[in-house]
């Protein structure tokens, strides 16, 4: 299950960085909000790199962006192959993202707690994270789907919900 999960959360991911991404540049428009350069400081941070004290290079801002949503996408893929699909699934799995977020930021001093932010900025940040953990979620599902239903899901149709006396299904 795990070899599979890791191209498709990889590609998963990646496309939920490029829609969120999308989001973002037309909300920047329209809010006329700038470009963050936080991805780009948490990444210098993590390397060990000199921080530049202005603007950062936008290569190191979208491969962080683009890297950081690929390699959490592995983890939307292995809950879509253990048969964790849907909406549900993916509401769960945007939280994770926002967690990975403020991990990496707080933990680099890039970034302060969420509940520090003005309203505002988590009015912009939370619904493009959504965007990604839906979207990611949405391709998880589809390419786990192509393997047929996973033990989760084999479990639940021998009966529905949570029940002590069901074991797991046989392999």
């Amino acid at each position: 299950m795990l070899s599979r999960a890791v191209p498709q959360g990889l590609l998963a991911g990646l496309v939920g960085a490029a829609v969120m991404t999308l989001g973002e540049k037309v909300e920047q428009r329209c809010s006329g909000r700038p470009d963050s350069h936080v991805p780009a400081r948490v990444l210098e941070r993590l390397a060990g790199r000199p921080e530049q004290p202005r603007q950062q290079p936008r290569a190191l801002n979208l491969g962080m962006h683009y890297g950081q949503g690929a390699v959490v996408g592995v983890l939307r893929a292995v809950m879509a192959n253990a048969g964790l699909r849907g909406p549900v699934a993916s509401a769960m799995f945007t939280v994770v993202r926002l967690t990975s977020d403020q991990i990496l930021e707080n933990a680099t001093g890039v970034g302060a707690p969420p509940q520090t932010w003005p309203r505002r900025e988590l009015a912009v940040d939370v619904p493009h994270k959504a965007v990604y953990g839906f979207v990611t979620g949405a391709v998880a599902d589809a390419l786990a789907a192509r393997h047929g239903p996973g033990p989760g899901q084999r479990h639940a149709a021998l009966r529905p919900g949570r029940h002590s006396d069901v074991g797991p299904p046989p392999r």
